[in-house]
């Protein structure tokens, strides 16, 4: 962690910067140690211009950072390592909504994602904290294809946000990697939205390695948004390696692999070795965000026992797996893919009573009624070959009914 990050955390007292200078000693050039402290510009013309009585003012008219603290690359964006993803609040009421999120706030969460996709999620963010939201960050996104669906979106954001700026707008998963120039005109309206101050950073999230690559080494976006846990492959982590070499900040979800993954103390554990990133929680019951709350104070470390807990996990979940992202909905033949998809994981990795209900088995005898178009192949970011994954999970369904072990 940087100089600045301990400092704002509470873990170091400013005069611990002098130490930090102490041990500098691959340039002489003042600049590039600001940068080594985690100053951003702003604060390193103040301390090279003016002393460190000056800066020290400055870094404590910001708001202390409770917990672990995390830099979303070159934003200046510094909030704890537990962001709240607020997909999950779109099936629960707008009263219970507010008592998470507020609960959140109050305990010192600060980053809060959301999408114009995810049906309410943005009302529910507006009605619970629009009254702190100078004190809080919030990542939103747009699936528009078209500059004209892009201010569309972006408008309809800020009415249910009740804000007149978002601070990280983000393409959400992208066939392509927006560009200047690529005849879209979306990365060009994003532009224009930053120089209006409706937007403060451009983010973009994907599913497809191919896509975040170009989107890092393209070096037009603040933030990549992409799914990262302890079941990722080395191909993923050097994402998350090129995005701190590129000062790009690292917004990981599916931090819980959408559901596979039961250990939270091991996936916070996890991912607490990559200092840039921030894991979004996706959270939709309080005892949830009580789990995630008390990580702020005590966060997990990694343990003998946590890393059998991964191994095992690994062993058992590497390879060909639905993640649940939904990307292959709607179903027109009205399969519900991303549960039926993974039925099989599911049953043995959660409580197996409410998958095997008499709804249950009815959403997986939808199954048969596969019309073998491909489309849900085809929009699988994951390439996997869905309907011989559907057929399989059947199979193994229809013999754990019939009284297979599991």
């Amino acid at each position: 962690m940087t100089f600045k990050e301990l400092y704002l955390s509470g873990q170091v007292p400013f005069e611990e910067i002098d130490r930090y200078i102490s041990r500098w000693n691959r340039s002489d050039d003042e600049r590039t140690l600001a940068k080594y402290l985690g100053l951003n510009a702003d604060e390193e013309d103040v301390w090279i211009d003016d002393s460190d009585e000056a800066l020290k003012e400055m870094l404590d008219a910001r708001e202390r950072v409770a917990g672990t603290p995390v830099t979303l690359g070159k934003t200046d964006i510094i909030v704890n390592k537990n962001g709240f993803g607020a997909l999950p609040i779109q099936r629960i009421s707008f009263d219970d909504a507010k008592v998470l999120l507020r609960k959140a706030y109050d305990a010192g969460v600060r980053f809060f994602d959301t999408a114009r996709f995810y049906t309410d999620s943005e009302e529910k963010i507006g009605y619970a904290l629009s009254d702190v939201r100078e004190h809080i960050y919030i990542a939103t996104k747009t699936a528009a294809t078209t500059a004209e669906g892009f201010w569309k979106d972006l408008e309809t954001s800020l009415h249910n946000l009740k804000t007149d700026y978002v601070d990280i707008y983000q393409f959400h998963n992208p066939a392509v990697c927006p560009k200047p120039g690529d005849g879209s005109g979306l990365y060009e309206a994003m532009l224009e939205a930053k120089e209006q101050g409706k937007i403060r950073f451009i983010g973009i999230t994907n599913h497809r390695m191919s896509i975040a690559e170009e989107a890092i080494e393209s070096g037009l976006y603040d933030t990549l948004q992409f799914p990262f846990n302890y079941l990722s492959t080395e191909r993923e982590i050097a994402l998350a390696k090129a995005c701190a070499e590129h000062e790009m900040g690292f917004i990981a979800m599916k931090a819980l692999s959408g559901g596979l993954i039961t250990n939270s103390a091991a996936a916070y554990a996890y991912l607490a070795k990559f200092d840039n990133v921030l894991p979004i929680w996706g959270i939709q019951r309080e005892h949830e965000l009580d789990e995630f709350l008390s990580y702020i104070d005590n966060p997990p470390v990694m343990t003998e026992e946590l890393e059998a807990v991964i191994e095992h996990d690994r062993k058992e979940l590497l390879g060909e797996f639905c993640r649940g992202c939904g990307y292959c909905m709607p179903c027109p033949a009205e399969i519900e893919i991303n549960t039926c998809a993974r039925m099989s994981l599911l049953i043995r990795r959660s409580p197996s009573a409410g998958h095997l209900t008499e709804a249950s088995q009815n959403m997986m005898m939808k199954i048969k009624d596969c019309l073998h178009c491909g489309q849900c192949s085809s929009k699988c970011p994951y390439g996997l070959d869905t309907p011989a994954l559907l057929e399989r999970n059947l199979k193994d369904y229809e013999e754990i009914l019939g009284g297979k072990a599991y």
